[in-house]
């Protein structure tokens, strides 16, 4: 019995032995890992023997490696340990990153959404390959510019039509134009990163089958967390069957994510506000289906942004469980616009079947109020909001409350770009079937905007809606709206209006 034990045990250490993936570490490929030497070439010398023999994993022990464009290849996990650094090194002579591949469509979205190779992670065509550990991508010498010069690189991981991917655990710091840039990519998982970067955190770009969880992503110069839909790859496809959850995102200035100092001092950021946030769009070609955003938090950011401007279908969503806190534009923006950006055969697009819940926003920026916009014949429909509580800072003027907001179709879809709203609390335009239930709004200075103003907006409900009376303002105004109801809102008589073409309440 003992020696049929012994045997037992000495199989199951052999199985697992012989089972377990190989390991590569790159030191034993020529890597110095001495911050001086550039390693790229050691480095791809491991991936390409580790996927000659099938896969395993390329190991990065403590150490900065200075390199170029590293090309992952299928099977093949990076793992970069406690103290590793891969640093994205400066080009001399014009030589350095691989070059960006041409790409017919690139009028069609921004340089940085149009190429992946000019990359310092690349992958395209892949399957099954992950980026992991405790360590941290340094994109040092990335340009977060649109105008890339020769030999240089704009992205810390840029990969493109790949699936099975798992990025988990590492540290991006300034990561160039993007940290990670996902383009049609299934099956992507991005768990547990911690970004500070100079430009966009992630931007997931006509993928599906996509979890983002766990993760803080700090980026006062552009988009945190970003969903986007682009004619990048020649056609338009959807961003689908998306979870984000448990995240954090937020603007303080670049490097004091990582270094625990938290500093909000610089202030030469984009449009005059820092970013952060999380948001669908700009690029919306192929639309956004059945996403999910769940127990997340907005610090020292822009609000939440859902956009659909190029034709594409923004359509069932949900997003619960949401706080915001120091928020510098809208907290809540939701536009449907006619920017079409691309081929001049697509149509306009829809945004329709959303929901938005228990959400809580605290000093909210005084100029913008919550903006849902769509356009004149293409209303946003079938919209929920419910358990909302927003404290704006105030401050509104009666010239500001008494202005005429332009239509804006085919503006970039930005708060800012809409000017000083008339309306504290919510300006909704052009909108069909509205819920709001149990919200409440209210203001820290004096205000004298209206809470709500409704223009264009066909069968609202409104329940259980508080809103803080502004001076000698109106709690609603309607405009060349139909069949609206306020049932218990503080202030107002409960009331059915088939017809308001120009009513205050």
């Amino acid at each position: 019995m003992h020696r049929s034990l012994i045997i037992l045990l000495l199989f199951v250490v052999s199985y697992t032995a012989s089972a377990a993936p190989p390991v590569y570490n790159v030191l034993d490929y020529g890597a110095k890992g001495d911050g001086k030497a550039i390693d790229g070439d050691a480095i791809n010398k491991a991936i390409s023997t580790a996927a000659g023999a099938g896969g395993g994993t390329v190991y990065f022990p403590a150490g900065n490696y200075l390199t170029y464009t590293i090309r992952l290849a299928n099977n093949i996990s990076l793992y970069i340990d406690q103290g590793a650094t891969i640093i994205a090194a400066a080009p001399v002579n014009k030589v350095g990153y691989d070059k960006p591949e041409p790409n017919a469509f690139d009028q069609y979205q921004d340089y940085g959404h149009s190429h992946w190779k000019n990359s310092l992670i690349y992958g395209e065509g892949l399957h099954d390959i992950s980026i992991l550990g405790p360590g941290r991508i340094w994109g040092k010498d990335l340009t977060r510019s649109t105008n890339v010069p020769e030999g240089g690189g704009n992205k810390a991981i840029g990969l493109k039509l790949c699936y099975n991917v798992t990025i988990r655990d590492v540290s991006v710091l300034h990561g160039g134009h993007f940290a990670i840039l996902a383009t049609g990519v299934d099956n992507l998982t991005i768990d547990n990163m911690k970004v500070d970067t100079d430009r966009d955190g992630f931007d997931i770009d006509c993928c599906k089958n996509v979890r983002v969880s766990n993760c803080t992503v700090n980026s006062p110069y552009d988009d945190g967390i970003c969903l986007k839909s682009s004619f990048g790859l020649g056609y338009a496809k959807a961003t689908e069957n998306v979870t984000i959850t448990n995240c954090q995102v937020s603007g303080y200035d670049e490097g004091t994510l990582l270094d625990g100092t938290f500093k909000r001092e610089h202030k030469k950021y984009s449009d005059s506000t820092t970013t952060g946030r999380i948001k669908m769009g700009t690029e919306s070609n192929g639309g956004f289906k059945n996403v999910t955003i769940s127990n997340c938090v907005f610090d020292y950011s822009r609000g939440l942004a859902l956009e659909t401007v190029d034709g594409g279908l923004l359509e069932d969503v949900t997003i619960t469980n949401i706080t915001m806190r120091d928020i510098v534009n809208a907290p809540i923006f939701i536009r449907l616009g006619a920017r079409m950006r691309g081929p001049d055969t697509i149509p306009i697009g829809a945004c329709r079947r959303i929901i938005l819940s228990n959400i809580v926003v605290y000093n909210a920026d005084y100029r913008h109020g919550a903006i849902i916009s769509g356009l004149p014949g293409h209303p946003i429909e079938d919209l929920e909001m419910s358990n909302i509580r927003i404290y704006y800072k105030g401050g509104g003027t009666a010239e500001m409350a008494a202005r005429e907001v332009p239509e804006l179709e085919k503006d970039y879809p930005e708060p800012y770009r809409f000017g000083k709203m008339p309306a504290y609390g919510f300006f909704i335009r052009h909108v069909k079937d509205l819920r709001m239930h149990d919200v409440t709004i209210s203001f820290m200075s004096p205000e004298h905007r209206p809470a709500f103003i409704l223009d264009d907006v066909e069968g609202a409900d409104f329940r259980q809606v508080r809103a803080q009376k502004p001076g000698d303002a109106p709690v609603f105004v309607l405009k060349n709206s139909k069949d609206l109801t306020l049932f218990h809102v503080a202030g107002v008589k409960d009331l059915h209006l088939d017809q308001a073409e120009n009513t205050t309440r």
